[in-house]
């Protein structure tokens, strides 16, 4: 992009303002800390021109918006012609309370849905299992049957709101409970869009809510990917999470590159399947966190688009441009929020979102101030919606497609980040790909490893989190928090031994029998048979018991 007879009269300019200028000023006024580093500790330096970017290529590696290979956005005029989908994380207690809120939101402007599972949910038990105990709707809505999800989403045009499913182990389960309540309100799976969170790979590296191990978990992800590609047009069956990635501690090149391996992966195995690539990956989606650095995040989204882009058409042969795109859903950090002032994290989520949007998101979500407390309050989620309002209607950053492109500082952080992700996707491919390495605990290491350096940075000051350790105060906290009402699990559990006292439970005998047939059959699509079995009231439990005595459960290895 850089003559360069023009980049040497800028090399020389350069070296001339360090030796004088510079050196003057730092004779007068030193900088305030010997080197100046990101979020994820790398350091950065004080001034960026062309030398910094002098190797680019415009059309290689930039290009237009909507243009191979997408650094500057999946859309030729980005928010020009639509913002991003404006989509809450919510769900505590029971169906009825989370359909509330729902609806709450709605009226409040939100755009998509987004719903949050209990813990018990999340690991494939009913809400009455001894495993439960305590657990109920803490951290999302229980849901244990067809019933529960027939609730939930009553008086919810499903066929015109897009609805996203943050659920991985038992996400196909939970997915035909979706696609049979809307069914029954006569709405057919053609029109139904949304997202299944549906990413085990990333609970083996992260967050843990693992159940069964790898091998069956991978198939299970297979299966909705063929099922979404043949019945649902409109689904997305995966968001490739990086979200959880970096709340566990990554650094931003870690969130990125085991993301985009996490994604490879997954194709790999729809291929190996008989799908063709073009037929599936349009549909894949991903989800990223936004973290505090806003530069670095900008550079993340870049690259992730550059890299997926280039990925997909000359790794895996994709031909169809929408294959190329990548597509993602942000949320601002979680684990940037801090229980001590809380009204900070009004900040926090607000420079968090507009790095998100600055990096060209499909979709976001904003965390509520009150999150390192407990489930967002109505008043919380609401100022967490208007933050978002905010930037799209009033800040003006909506009006040009990818502001930053140019900029020497991103675009060289842009290519740092992308080249860094390469060097960890080739140690990967050195243990032998993606599930040897969870295996053998190679990114949970990295990750580990990431969080202590952050951690340590901390307690020393050398990272200042305000509030946290500096700048703090003894005032009174007084934030209104939500709690969720224990007569709720009573509630819930009526409505489940009611189930099984109305069903028919020879049908339900013989829809988990199949289930268990076709669990041993590898190659054969579990989804219809999951239907068959919600469609009868089955519960969530019986048919994960199931493929528990089947398959097994997984236990990780101690990381030393």
């Amino acid at each position: 992009m850089f003559d360069p007879n023009e980049l040497e009269h800028i090399r020389d300019a350069r070296d001339k303002w360090e030796e004088t200028t510079l050196q003057k000023s730092l004779g007068k006024n030193p900088e305030r800390a010997k080197k100046f580093i990101t979020t994820s500790s790398e350091e950065i330096e004080r001034l960026y021109t062309p030398l910094d970017i002098s190797e680019m290529d415009y059309a290689r590696d930039l290009n237009d918006a909507g243009e191979f290979p997408f650094t500057r956005g999946v859309h030729q005029t980005m928010y020009r012609t639509k913002v991003w989908t404006m989509r809450m994380f919510a769900g505590f207690g029971t169906a009825e309370e989370t359909n509330a809120r729902f609806k709450y939101l709605l009226e409040h402007g939100e755009t998509g849905l987004s719903t949050a599972f209990d813990m018990p949910t999340l690991y494939g038990y009913d809400t009455d299992a001894p495993q439960a105990l305590g657990e109920f709707g803490k951290c999302g809505v229980a849901v244990s049957s067809l019933a529960d999800m027939e609730i939930l989403f009553d008086g919810i045009p499903v066929d015109q709101v897009t609805t996203s499913m943050t659920i991985n182990s038992p996400a196909a389960i939970i997915w035909a409970m979706y696609i049979a309540a809307a069914e029954k309100r006569g709405i057919p799976r053609e029109k139904l869009g949304g997202t299944l969170q549906n990413d085990i790979l990333k609970e083996y590296i992260a967050q843990k809510e693992f159940i069964f191990p790898p091998e069956p978990s991978m198939r299970l992800v297979t299966d909705t990917v063929e099922f979404g590609t043949r019945e649902l047009p409109k689904w997305n069956t995966i968001s490739i999470s990086g979200y959880h990635i970096r709340e566990a501690g990554s650094t931003a090149v870690q969130e990125l590159a085991f993301t985009l391996s996490d994604g490879f992966e997954y194709v790999r195995w729809a291929i190996a399947r008989g799908l063709d690539v073009d037929a599936f990956a349009p549909r894949l989606s991903f989800f990223f966190n936004a973290h505090n650095d806003f530069f670095e995040e900008i550079a993340k989204y870049r690259a992730a688009r550059r890299i997926w882009a280039r990925e997909m058409k000359e790794t895996f042969g994709a031909k169809n441009p929408r294959s190329w795109l990548m597509r993602f859903h942000t949320q601002t950090a979680g684990v940037s929020l801090t229980a001590q002032q809380p009204m900070n994290n009004v900040a926090r989520v607000a420079l968090q979102a507009l790095a998100a949007v600055m990096g060209g998101t499909q979709s976001l979500h904003t965390n509520s101030l009150d999150e390192a407390w407990a489930l967002p309050s109505e008043h919380a989620a609401v100022i967490a919606l208007r933050t978002q309002q905010i930037i799209a209607e009033e800040s003006g950053v909506t009006n040009v497609v990818d502001p930053f492109g140019g900029s020497y500082f991103v675009e060289a952080l842009t290519n740092k980040l992308e080249a860094e992700a390469y060097e960890y996707f080739r140690k990967i491919e050195n243990f032998g790909g993606m599930l040897p390495a969870i295996e053998r605990g190679f990114q949970q290491r990295e990750i580990a490893e990431a969080a202590s350096r952050y951690q340590r940075e901390i307690d020393a000051k050398e990272r200042i989190i305000v509030g946290v350790n500096d700048y703090v105060t003894d005032e009174t906290l007084r934030v209104p928090l939500l709690r969720v009402d224990e007569a709720g699990a009573r509630h819930q559990i009526e409505r489940l031994n009611r189930v099984r006292r109305e069903r028919d439970n020879v049908r339900v005998g013989e829809t988990l029998n199949a289930i268990r047939h076709v669990a041993r059959k590898p190659h054969e699509n579990l989804m219809p048979y999951f239907l068959d079995a919600v469609n009868a009231y089955a519960t969530l439990q019986e048919m994960m018991d199931v493929l528990r005595q089947e398959w097994g459960e997984y236990r990780e290895e101690a990381i030393i």
